[in-house]
C-alpha cells in the first residue's frame, strides 16, 4: 500500500509596489511659491498703492448697492437667457425648415456680436428709436407712447443685452443635452402614444439636465464676470460704482482691487452652488 503525500502549496514572495518619488513636482512648486509670495509683497509694500482706501471703500454704501445691481443683473439676464435658450434650441432642432433657420440666423447673429457692441447698441437705442407706442397700424389711433429712454433705462439695456446673448449660448447647450439622449427613447415614447410636446417635457429634459447643468453653470459664471461690461453705459454695476468713486480719490487700482475682491466673491458663492447642483443630479442618475 503506497501513500501519496501532499506538498504544501509554495507560498509566493508578496511584492509591495512603490511609487517612485520625483522631487520635479516639489520643486516646481516651491518655484511657484515663492514667485506667488513676491508678487504679494511687492504689492503689499508699495508706496504708490494705498490699501487703506481699499478697505476703506471695500464695504462702503455705494460698493454694495453696485454689488446688488450686479447680483440683479446676473440672474435676470440668465433667467431670461434660459427661458429664451430653451426656445430657440428646441426650435433650432425642429422638423421644421423655417423655424430651424429662424433660430440658427438668432444663434449665428447674438453669437457673433461681441457683448460690449450689443450693449453699447442697447445702451443708445434710444438715438434711432425715440418713441415705443403701440396701437392700430396704418390709422391715428394710439394705446400707449413712451419715450424709449424713459422705458429702457441703463439698467433695463443691461438685462436685454446680456439676455439675449446669453439666450444664444444656452440654446447651444440645450441642443447638446437634447442631441445626448438616445434616439430609442423618443421612438419608445412615440410607440406608447405619448405627444412629442409630453415626451419632451417629462422623459428627455430631465435626462438632458444631467449634461445641460455643469456648461449651464459654467455660462453663469461668466454671464456674472461679463456683467462688468454695462459699465460703459452706466448700469450701475460693481465696477461702475469702483471707477465712479476713482474718478473722484484718483486711487484707480485701489477701487480696481475692491471690484476684483466682490467679483471673487460672486464666483466663489456661484462655484459652490453649481458643485452641489451638480452632486444632487449625479445622485439622482444612481
Amino acid at each position: 500500500m503506497t501513500t501519496t503525500q501532499t506538498r504544501p502549496p509554495a507560498t509566493r514572495p508578496v511584492y509591495r509596489v512603490v511609487p517612485r518619488r520625483s522631487v520635479f513636482p516639489w520643486i516646481l512648486a516651491a518655484v511657484l511659491l515663492v514667485i506667488v509670495v513676491g508678487v504679494i509683497g511687492a504689492l503689499a509694500t508699495n508706496p504708490a498703492l494705498n490699501w487703506a482706501t481699499t478697505l476703506q471703500y471695500l464695504f462702503s454704501e455705494r460698493i454694495l448697492r453696485g454689488v446688488w445691481i450686479t447680483i440683479q443683473l446676473s440672474v435676470l439676464a440668465m433667467l431670461f437667457g434660459s427661458a429664451l435658450g430653451v426656445v430657440v434650441g428646441l426650435l433650432r432642432m425642429s422638423k421644421n425648415r423655417m423655424l430651424r433657420t429662424i433660430a440658427s440666423v438668432y444663434i449665428m447673429i447674438f453669437r457673433s456680436v461681441p457683448a460690449l457692441l450689443q450693449l453699447l447698441l442697447w445702451g443708445n437705442i434710444g438715438l434711432v428709436v425715440r418713441n415705443i407706442s403701440m396701437g392700430i397700424p396704418f390709422t391715428d389711433v394710439q394705446f400707449f407712447s413712451v419715450t424709449t429712454n424713459s422705458l429702457i433705462a441703463p439698467f433695463t439695456a443691461a438685462v436685454i443685452g446680456l439676455a439675449l446673448l446669453e439666450a444664444a449660448f444656452v440654446a447651444e447647450i440645450v441642443r447638446g443635452g437634447v442631441a445626448s439622449i438616445d434616439r430609442g427613447q423618443f421612438e419608445a415614447s412615440s410607440a406608447l402614444g405619448m405627444p412629442p410636446g409630453y415626451t419632451m417635457r417629462r422623459i428627455v429634459l430631465p435626462q438632458a439636465m444631467r449634461v445641460i447643468v455643469p456648461p449651464l453653470g459654467n455660462q453663469f459664471i461668466n454671464l456674472i464676470k461679463g456683467t462688468s461690461l454695462v459699465s460703459v453705459i452706466a448700469g450701475g454695476d460693481v465696477l461702475t460704482e469702483a471707477l465712479n468713486i476713482s474718478a473722484s480719490n484718483y486711487r484707480v487700482i485701489e477701487m480696481l482691487a475692491v471690484a476684483t475682491f466682490w467679483y471673487l466673491i460672486l464666483v466663489a458663492v456661484a462655484s459652490i452652488g453649481q458643485s452641489f447642483l451638480e452632486r444632487r443630479l449625479a445622485k439622482g442618475a444612481h
